[in-house]
């Protein structure tokens, strides 16, 4: 090992220090006499609050990470794998995976209430059209309202009652310890989650094989394989942040990769599909499964008007 310090971007919020410290802690058992910086970096989805779909999408969460790393500021960047827009950007690459989270939604209210027990006209706080359309799948007389901030901050405007309830996604309630403020856990057959859920992308560029060669050390080859499937699928429907659209891999028993996907409208129809293939052929999957649902009419959904 070199005796170059990597210095490693990330956002301030206290999920996303918390990522980078699982990670620094899986690279430091793999390479115990490397050293770590951790540099944060503010980006636009940490300061603006408008709807993440009228400044740009998700996306807004990585680009000045992603121009920090091209310029040279720093050599590999942590992401909530989620937050990467399906097409990987140019100079850049996802060098590891490591060992994905639970996928699954969850719901928080102040009085630990689960969905159908809220009040009809109940105001539900989500930002994303994906677990909007679901929910209200579920129950079509709640009221979904955008909601933003970190997930201390969005757990705070449910206990302020600006909000009945908000969906979070249980992996980051988990990584910060506040697992306990769930009151319902959803299975993905009620709310599938979004693509990458729950799974971390360690980001460095594409030229930089002494630290690809450090990350790769900590990739899930359990989780990389599920993901290509997911991104392959949200990549072949061409949907950003404001679709609403879900994935989710699972390696089955029999060995066989098995993908489910989803694309919908809130308040409107919901288009559902699932496939297998071999594992190593995980990103054909999420072409042949995003076609599938094209024929089905996924494009009209996806172009509609929210």
């Amino acid at each position: 090992m070199s005796t170059r310090t990597f210095v490693v971007g990330t956002r301030g919020s206290r999920l996303a220090l918390r990522q980078t410290e699982i990670v620094l802690e899986l690279l430091c058992t793999q390479h115990p006499d490397a050293t770590f910086e951790t540099h944060t970096i503010k980006t636009e989805g940490d300061t603006s609050t408008a709807p993440l779909s009228e400044i740009g999408g998700r996306g807004v969460f990585v680009i000045e990470i992603e121009r920090a790393l091209l310029a040279g500021d720093i050599d590999f960047a942590v992401h909530s794998l989620k937050d990467l827009p399906a097409d990987e950007t140019p100079g850049l690459t996802i060098a590891a995976t490591p060992e994905r989270e639970d996928v699954r939604d969850a719901l928080i209210t102040r009085d630990g209430i689960g969905l159908h027990e809220l009040q009809p006209g109940a105001t539900v706080g989500t930002g994303s059209a994906r677990r909007a359309t679901q929910v209200l799948g579920l129950r079509p007389d709640l009221t979904v309202r955008d909601i933003r901030g970190n997930v201390d901050t969005r757990i705070a405007k449910v206990d302020e009652g600006e909000y009945d309830a908000a969906i979070l996604a249980l992996a980051g309630l988990k990584r910060i310890g506040l697992d306990g403020r769930v009151s319902q856990v959803f299975t993905p057959t009620e709310i599938m989650p979004a693509v990458g859920q729950g799974a971390l992308a360690v980001q460095c560029r594409a030229d930089d094989y002494e630290t690809q060669q450090l990350i790769a050390a900590i990739d899930d080859s359990a989780t990389r394989t599920a993901v290509t499937a997911e991104r392959a699928f949200e990549r072949r429907l061409g949907a950003g942040c404001s679709a609403a659209i879900a994935a989710m891999g699972t390696l089955e028993r029999s060995g066989a990769l098995r993908l489910r996907g989803l694309v919908g409208q809130p308040g409107g129809r919901i288009l559902r599909a699932e496939m297998e293939s071999p594992p190593t052929e995980a990103e054909m999957l999420g072409v042949r499964l995003a076609e599938f649902l094209i024929a089905q009419g996924a494009e009209e959904l996806l172009e509609a008007p929210a």
